[in-house]
């Protein structure tokens, strides 16, 4: 449901693939840190445990990127916070986490389904491809 909201928000306002901004001005300029910032603070004066938390944008990154990283591991960690920064320790060169990743943890953290999730009954890992592949080689069915 969060996420088919949030996808008819971004399609109303202009997004077309899955990785367009989905939080703009009508301008299509970016939120800025200081927006957030300032809308933080006017839901802090109507829930007065909100500003007695210090709940934030950085907040709530922080608490879910911490859940992702515990559930999925780090690489889908480093995606979702949409760290794409190579240097850094050298098994960052080695951990990698596509975009459905992201979005099989952003359906667990919400509980709700994800467009970009396939079920798990369709998903094809690479060992099965190759065994596939090699299987139509050997019965003469490969293209």
């Amino acid at each position: 449901m969060l996420a088919s909201r949030l996808d008819d928000h971004a399609r109303a306002r202009g997004a077309v693939a899955p990785t367009d901004a989905l939080l703009h001005y009508r301008s299509g300029q970016p939120v800025t840190y200081r927006r957030y910032d300032l809308m933080w603070k006017r839901i802090g004066r109507q829930l007065p445990l909100v500003a007695a938390q210090g709940i934030s944008v950085h907040w709530l990154r922080h608490t879910t990127l911490t859940w992702v990283e515990r559930h999925f591991g780090y690489a889908v960690a480093r995606a979702y916070a949409g760290h794409t920064d190579p240097r850094g320790p050298a098994t960052t060169t080695y951990i990698k986490a596509d975009l459905h990743a992201v979005a099989a943890a952003l359906a667990a953290l919400t509980g709700q389904p994800h467009p970009l999730v396939v079920a798990e009954s369709e998903q094809r890992f690479p060992a099965q491809d190759a065994e596939d592949g090699a299987a139509a080689h050997r019965i003469g069915t490969h293209r």
